[in-house]
């Protein structure tokens, strides 16, 4: 009974061994890919630089003398502005995600080699 168990135990974790590589490169990527894209889409929505430059020309809390509408224009122009760069930075570390999903096994992999042969 015990060697069944131990024989199962084995081959169960030698086809994790085998099949992990496997899903980390198709559906694990996918999955992950997928999250990104989601994260991107929840900062847009939360950020929101087209939704503001969309409003661009309409007066802030109803001022419609010319003082107000130079102020909202100048004070839109800013939040686009810094609204835009957060979204690229956060464009940026999406893709620096990305690539350190796909590199990060093999560099495992070599950093473990030469850790085993440096003696």
């Amino acid at each position: 009974m015990n060697v069944l168990v131990l024989q199962r135990i084995a081959l169960e974790f030698l086809l994790g061994v085998i099949y992990f590589p496997l899903w980390w490169y198709t559906s694990g990527l996918i999955r992950f890919a997928k999250g990104c894209i989601g994260f991107l889409q929840e900062a847009n929505i939360t950020l929101a630089p087209g939704l503001w430059l969309k409003n661009i020309m309409v007066p802030m809390f109803g001022q419609t003398d010319w003082q107000g509408r130079l102020t909202s224009v100048f004070m839109r122009i800013v939040n686009i502005i810094g609204r835009t760069i957060a979204l690229i930075f956060v464009i940026v570390f999406l893709i620096i995600l990305m690539v350190a999903w796909v590199v990060f096994p093999p560099f495992l992999i070599v950093m473990i080699a030469i850790s085993m042969f440096a003696v």
